[in-house]
């Protein structure tokens, strides 16, 4: 069953003019691999998130396409906190504790600050 995630990768690869195994190297996987993912077979790895922005130089609305396709299709989100710093672990920790009591208002306030962010 193709994602939501599965969808966009596919588009992306497509309007690209890329085949699995152009897509499959640029990622560092198995050409079965990402069929996997793109068929919703395979969780698509939280490393990614950055990498496909990365390599294929998403602009802002295809990075907002890419991160409803995650929200669309994930139902867990991992994050290495290995290299954060105490306060950022803190923040990670606490949201997470709340994450479910975050109301509307709080959520778009919260939207807007990180798109500030990402316009950096």
């Amino acid at each position: 069953m193709l994602t939501s995630i599965g969808r966009f990768l596919k588009k992306l690869r497509i309007d690209r003019g890329e085949i699995l195994k152009d897509m499959a190297e640029k990622l560092d996987v198995t050409v079965s691999f990402l069929s996997a993912v793109e068929n919703g077979k395979k969780h698509m790895p939280s490393a990614w998130n950055g990498k496909i922005c990365r390599l294929y130089d998403l602009n802002e609305e295809q990075r907002r396409e890419f991160t409803t396709a995650i929200a669309e299709t994930e139902d867990a989100i991992e994050m290495n906190l290995v290299s954060a710093n105490l306060g950022r672990r803190e923040l990670a920790v606490s949201f997470a504790r709340r994450f479910n009591n975050i109301d509307d208002a709080q959520v778009e306030a919260i939207r807007k600050i990180l798109q500030r962010g990402d316009k950096k």
